[in-house]
């Protein structure tokens, strides 16, 4: 166990399984005291209990991170419990795939909202407490998808081609205030992200190619996020791809 988190705050979107909760934890074995939000309050309660085995005074923040208001009420709250705020990891997320001609537009708007506009409402909430304490970093997790737009994936890929968009031109008006931010951009990952696909059609060709590699882990994906937000002050690392070695696009 490591302590290069010592003394530092982080909120974790999308607690509740996968990279979220992977993230969680992993910040917790490296010092940081940990917030997490999700919509399932059950998962969080029983995340919460291994935060607090691991010294991490945890805070159950249930909320649906696609509404704007509870995206920036969960950093509110979190700045209120501990004093500050130091690392917003903004991993909530869905995905979505289906062909354009068939899409629920519905299904999109709540991708869109959640994927991109509650991690925009969530960073706009933080960055107030950042840059008065000149300190500060944000994590948005994006995809592959937000640099190769793929069929079927034109909604999904849309909200991640924003998230890495949005978080460059983020770093260029926080880095005078000594605000960091990184945007992490994994390949196929194991959790339950593609249980989201409504298309049966492309859910199981999704599946299939996913199954015909070694994925990438939760774990994986969260020491990657661990190490951008444990470099010293003069380092930011903006962007971090990574896919599984059997992974070609």
């Amino acid at each position: 166990m490591s302590n290069r988190l010592n003394g530092r705050v982080a909120l974790v979107t999308g607690a509740s399984s996968g990279i979220g909760e992977a993230t969680a934890l992993e910040l917790a074995r490296q010092g940081a005291r940990v917030a997490v939000a999700a919509r399932r309050r059950d998962r969080l309660d029983t995340l919460a209990k291994q935060l607090d085995a691991l010294g991490a005074a945890p805070l159950v923040l249930p909320a649906d991170l696609a509404d704007e208001a509870a995206a920036q009420r969960v950093v509110k709250e979190t700045e209120a419990h501990y004093g500050r705020l130091d690392v917003l990891v903004n991993n909530a997320g869905v995905m979505y795939l289906e062909p354009v001609a068939e899409a629920d537009l519905g299904r999109w708007r709540h991708m869109l909202e959640l994927n991109l506009l509650g991690l925009i409402a969530a960073t706009q909430a933080a960055l107030a407490g950042m840059r008065a304490r000149r300190d500060g970093h944000i994590v948005n997790i994006a995809s592959t998808a937000g640099r190769v737009a793929n069929p079927n994936a034109g909604g999904y890929a849309a909200t991640k081609f924003g998230v890495v968009a949005f978080s460059e031109a983020l770093r260029r008006e926080a880095y005078k205030d000594n605000i960091r931010v990184s945007v992490i951009e994994p390949g196929a990952v194991a959790t339950e992200l593609r249980e989201h696909i409504g298309h049966a059609a492309v859910r199981d060709a999704t599946n299939a190619w996913a199954e015909g590699m070694r994925q990438l882990q939760s774990q994986d994906v969260a020491e990657v996020i661990a190490f951008c937000v444990s470099r010293p002050p003069h380092v930011n690392v903006n962007e971090v791809l990574l896919r599984p070695t059997d992974q070609e696009r």
